[in-house]
């Protein structure tokens, strides 16, 4: 006789001690994703903001009074040192440079302090402060006398190529040249090395999260510092000084030459390259090759964000490495050297201070929150881990009440900084607080740190 099972009634599941089956609600039905943007959306819509202001605006406030207030709700943090660096280098290389005069050098300072005193202004020229450092200490160098600089290295760097590679990378790809090659080689080396970094701050602006652009800015002006540093501080012969006066030991009186893109002048009938690097500020900076720095730099960046392409960014950097070779500007060694300076300033960026991607995400205006720094595994101690065990049971893995995700702190590199670091709990939080007193792009006002902190 068949038997027919009757559904138990909530009596029957309490006779037996189970506890009554639940229908899941309509908060649990939902996405997390969509959820977690629901949140981020209504919690800007209460501040009255549109979803996507907060993070993507950009400020137009000229008062001074603003940047003042500020100042004084600052935290101060530990990164905050840096401007004390750039001031201190902004006031030796302004005491250093002989030209231009002292009249034009303090207007110059002049226009850069009230740029930073403006809001419309400082978002821009805030972030751009190493950059700047790093040009005004590369045109320095040569207003430095030679008696104050350490001797010039000529045999170093050949002897490592041999030892490393075997040959004289340099001089085996130089040695047979065609117009073909020259305008090859020219083309990164002469052209896009200069636009590149503007060309690379225009794309992430649109298509990367807020706040990717002034973490680039910093990184590629601290790199450049570093490797400017670096050139003064171990000066090394090129390839073309072997070429045009062998192993002789080399003075700072010794001009620069433009090697092989002297052929270039040549083939359009100017005078460019030439008289460039005869009267270049660095004639002995061989080591790094700050051109492979800054290839190998804005190809990490690219690739962070758009990592579909990293064929074609890596194919970009082996044309400047090869270029640089060809026109007997570096060494193989060289190209390493620089590439290794890209790699730790962006892996430094990438860990404690660059936006991640969202899947999905395509433009800038598309992020209504950003997430700081690399993601951290999740840790569960005590009462949640037997939370996040119970979520897996009932398959509500992944929702943000049963963990919490353990993300680092951070003030990107600058006062002014987002700083807000998002977790999967609550994500509209840190968007709030990134924009919190700001609107500015990406961020950046000297206030912003310490409105993330209060908003944590």
């Amino acid at each position: 006789m068949k038997k027919t099972m009757l559904p138990l009634s909530l009596d029957d599941y309490s006779a037996a001690g189970l506890s009554s089956p639940r229908l899941p609600s309509i908060r649990q039905l939902i996405p997390h994703k969509v959820r977690r943007k629901w949140r981020a959306t209504n919690a800007r819509l209460r501040s009255g903001q549109s979803p996507a202001s907060s993070i993507t605006s950009l400020t137009t406030s000229f008062a001074p009074a603003d940047t003042l207030k500020a100042l004084r709700s600052h935290r101060w943090t530990f990164y905050d040192g840096q401007y004390l660096l750039l001031a201190v280098l902004g006031i030796f290389c302004l005491s250093v440079m002989e030209m231009p005069g002292p009249l034009i050098k303090t207007c110059i300072a002049t226009a850069l302090m009230l740029s930073l005193t403006i809001p419309i202004t400082r978002q821009f020229f805030l972030p751009f402060l190493p950059v700047i450092g790093y040009l005004v200490l590369f045109y320095s160098c040569k207003f430095i006398s030679g008696e104050y600089r350490p001797p010039i290295w000529v045999t170093v760097l050949p002897a490592l190529e041999n030892i490393f590679y075997g040959a004289n990378l340099s001089n085996i790809l130089s040695e047979h040249k065609h117009v073909v090659l020259d305008v090859l080689a020219w083309f990164p080396y002469g052209i896009s090395h200069f636009a590149s970094p503007a060309i690379v701050g225009i794309v992430m602006f649109i298509w990367a999260p807020p706040g990717t652009v002034p973490t680039f800015a910093r990184a590629f002006g601290y790199m450049n510092m570093a490797g400017v540093a670096t050139q003064l501080l171990f000066p090394c012969a090129p390839p073309w000084y072997a070429n045009l006066y062998g192993l002789a030991p080399a003075n700072y009186s010794v001009k620069g030459s433009p090697a092989g893109l002297a052929a270039i002048d040549k083939l359009f009938g100017v005078d460019m390259y030439t008289s460039t690097f005869t009267a270049s500020p660095m004639v002995f900076g061989a080591f790094p090759s700050l051109h492979s720095a800054n290839a190998t730099i804005e190809a990490l960046f690219l690739m962070h964000c758009f990592p579909s392409l990293a064929p074609a960014f890596l194919t970009y950097v082996l044309w400047i490495w090869w270029a640089t070779m060809y026109l007997s500007h570096h060494y193989a060694i060289d190209l390493v050297g620089g590439s290794l300076f890209a790699g730790v300033a962006f892996f430094i960026a990438k860990q404690k201070f660059l936006p991640r991607i969202q899947p999905g995400k395509k433009t800038r205006w598309d992020y209504d929150y950003v997430e700081i720094g690399e993601s951290q595994d999740t840790y569960y101690t005590g009462v949640g881990r037997q939370r996040h065990a119970r979520a897996q049971s009932v398959g509500l893995y992944g929702y943000e009440e049963f963990h919490s995700v353990v993300s680092p702190d951070s003030d990107e590199w600058t006062i002014g900084s987002s700083s807000s670091v998002a977790s999967s709990r609550s994500p509209s939080s840190n968007a709030r607080s990134s924009a919190e007193g700001s609107g500015s792009w990406e961020g950046e006002t000297l206030a912003s740190g310490s409105e993330s902190e209060r908003g944590r």
